[in-house]
């Protein structure tokens, strides 16, 4: 049976959608993987959201705290708001209860991607923040490291990212990922995939 990877992730704008996508493909180039992309709900309004300027959502499934407990394991990705993860993937997992009471997720690998707006706008410390909710749940951090080889030390030119996971700087919003950032988020999919495979398989 295919290991399943959940990527569940909150987008206002589009860039963390964006190496959710790329992140999918990477996990899916592994055999005996089954990638899949959520959305977690959104908590602000329409009204609210057209005033922000906000694109329409995609038609990516929206998840429910309960669907998490059916993965192998789970990349969460998400946009910072002042160096931690967004309100809206807080709310999510504030609304974990149930599976952290039975510890549902218990054993399970988790990894995480982000979108900052700049280069000292928490590309380190909100997936460090991030790492509690985590814990909490007894899930298995599966950072990125070092693993992506050369290109984790370019100096030439501006790129986001980082050990803790892939990465991406959102600007004033009219930057996008770019190949050196998109390449990486692929390179975590496959190197986290991989990792969720042989752990399901060890306990088979």
């Amino acid at each position: 049976m295919a290991a399943k990877v959940y990527i569940v992730y909150y987008s206002m704008y589009g860039h963390v959608a964006k190496l959710a996508e790329e992140i999918q493909k990477g996990a899916s180039s592994i055999e005996g993987v089954e990638a899949k992309l959520w959305q977690v709900p959104e908590t602000l309004s329409e009204e609210v959201l057209g005033k922000m300027g906000a694109p329409s959502k995609t038609e990516v499934p929206v998840i429910t705290p309960n669907d998490l407990a059916e993965a192998d394991g789970i990349l969460f990705g998400f946009p910072t708001r002042f160096g931690m993860m967004c309100a809206q993937m807080k709310a999510f997992f504030d609304a974990t209860g149930g599976l952290w009471r039975e510890q549902k997720l218990a054993g399970k690998p988790a990894g995480i991607f982000y979108s900052t707006g700049t280069q000292g706008g928490g590309q380190e410390t909100t997936p460090l923040t991030a790492i509690t909710q985590l814990t909490h749940h007894g899930m298995l951090f599966v950072p990125v490291g070092y693993t992506f080889g050369a290109k984790m030390f370019e100096m030439e030119n501006v790129k986001a990212g980082s050990p803790y996971g892939s990465g991406t700087f959102a600007g004033d919003g009219t930057r996008w990922p770019t190949t050196v950032e998109l390449e990486q988020a692929f390179h975590q999919g496959q190197y986290f995939s991989g990792i969720a495979r042989k752990l399901k398989s060890s306990s088979a």
